[in-house]
């Protein structure tokens, strides 16, 4: 089976239910750009019809052919994207993670402070922290209008809101995907630079 670099994306139900599938979405269609096999889809095993519940989405790159079409769950991700910093006190939002994972917050806390709310953090090899939020526009939710679903033509531009500086955040500590094609395959680009530009990264 191919070697396949796993990525998890941690959001909030119905509010950001959509921006973070245009995460995975803007990820996978750079790793696509720059030669990989790919895929993005949503978590069919949590509840994003509900408002507020944390779930997730998710993404694969490879340099082969990607045989995992039926497996639905990321099990072992190297990177972890998450969305809310709420959503780290009290959910395992590394279970699985191999060892080196590089984790990715939106937050305006400190990576320390970050860390200290994460009970298995001896897998992880780097903490991202950046201001999403802020970037985007107050919270970032302002910029999108919640059309769309899984599986159809999206009715709005691919990442927009606080998808974007999340991406450019993780190209900071991932080699799956540049910077340059990010750029390319998000709508919002100057979000996406300023979220590598701040993005702050501790390495442990």
């Amino acid at each position: 089976m191919a070697d396949v670099f796993e990525v998890t994306i941690w959001c909030r139900g119905v509010i950001a239910d959509m921006e973070g599938r245009h995460l995975s979405l803007v990820l996978a269609n750079a790793a696509a750009k720059g030669g990989k096999f790919v895929q993005a889809w949503d978590n069919y095993a949590d509840l994003p019809d509900r408002v507020q519940v944390p779930l997730r989405k998710y993404c694969r790159f490879s340099d082969e052919e990607i045989e995992m079409r039926y497996v639905y769950e990321n099990h072992n991700p190297s990177l972890v994207i998450v969305m809310d910093d709420t959503i780290i006190k009290g959910i395992d939002i590394l279970r699985g993670a191999t060892k080196g994972t590089a984790l990715v917050v939106n937050t305006k806390r400190s990576a320390d402070e970050i860390l200290e709310l994460i009970p298995n953090k001896e897998v992880l090899g780097a903490v991202v922290t950046v201001d999403a939020d802020s970037i985007a526009g107050g919270t970032g939710l302002e910029a999108l209008d919640f059309l769309g679903s899984e599986g159809g033509i999206e009715a709005v531009s691919v990442g927009v809101a606080i998808s974007a500086p999340l991406c450019g955040a993780a190209t900071k500590v991932c080699d799956q995907f540049t910077l340059d094609n990010v750029v390319a395959s998000a709508a919002n680009k100057a979000g996406v630079k300023e979220g590598a530009k701040t993005a702050v990264v501790k390495t442990l």
